[in-house]
């Protein structure tokens, strides 16, 4: 075996090494995923993208792999989603249309509404209404400087994240907001669990957790507006 072909075999045996991590990091992500996206599917961006890692990697210059990767595998999955081009623009507007409905409909019955009520209000099929929702749940999972939509370039945008701009007005705005709805958000973003498991530290409901997270990406975008 010639120097470039045991090199080469080296780097892909790094590359499974980690290959349980991956499926980890998939699995974890996948739960907080509508159905209709696949394990599988996530599994394989990752793994595509560990090993690439694999074969560029220089241990001189980087004392961990996985330290190295971890962040780039994530990445690559979280890519994907954008990629799936759920969220058009009307889409968005259809799916505050509906989160309208239900924070109104939450304050009065204390539950959410059915997709057939929803549909009814909004003089939509319930197959739209599924739709949306499922987009917007694919959309919740996506780092909060996706959620800014609004008329800032990208190269704005990239500025007040370098600056630290971003995170300070993302602090200021969580600030405003309960012990508990800061806390669904410290358990969603960064501790990264499901809307089940948080029902379950919190004792309510996933309704009403999805909402005060709703809430909070709202704000947060209105107060980068200024």
């Amino acid at each position: 075996m010639s120097y470039e072909s045991e090199l080469k075999y080296q780097k892909d045996q790094l590359a499974i090494e980690y290959l349980p991590a991956v499926k980890s990091m998939a699995f974890r992500l996948k739960e907080r995923l509508p159905s209709f996206i696949e394990y599988s599917d996530l599994v394989s961006i990752g793994t595509e993208e560990l090993v690439k890692l694999a074969r560029r990697y220089d241990e001189t210059q980087n004392d961990s792999f996985w330290g190295y990767a971890k962040k780039r595998v994530y990445g690559s999955m979280l890519d994907y989603l954008r990629s799936l081009d759920v969220m058009s623009r009307n889409g968005r507007k259809l799916v505050k249309s509906i989160d309208v409905i239900i924070d109104n409909y939450m304050a009065k019955h204390n539950r959410e509404p059915t997709n057939k009520y929803l549909a009814e209000k909004l003089d939509i099929s319930i197959e739209k209404v599924r739709e949306a929702r499922r987009a917007s749940e694919i959309y919740t999972v996506l780092p909060i400087s996706d959620h800014v939509d609004f008329e800032d370039s990208e190269q704005n945008l990239m500025e007040k994240i370098e600056s630290g701009d971003l995170l300070k007005k993302v602090r200021n705005v969580l600030e405003t907001f309960t012990e508990r709805e800061q806390l669904v958000i410290q358990l969603y973003y960064f501790e990264e669990l499901n809307l089940k498991e948080i029902s379950s530290i919190l004792k309510i409901t996933e309704s009403r957790i999805s909402q005060i997270h709703k809430s909070v990406l709202k704000k947060i975008k209105e107060e980068l507006k200024e």
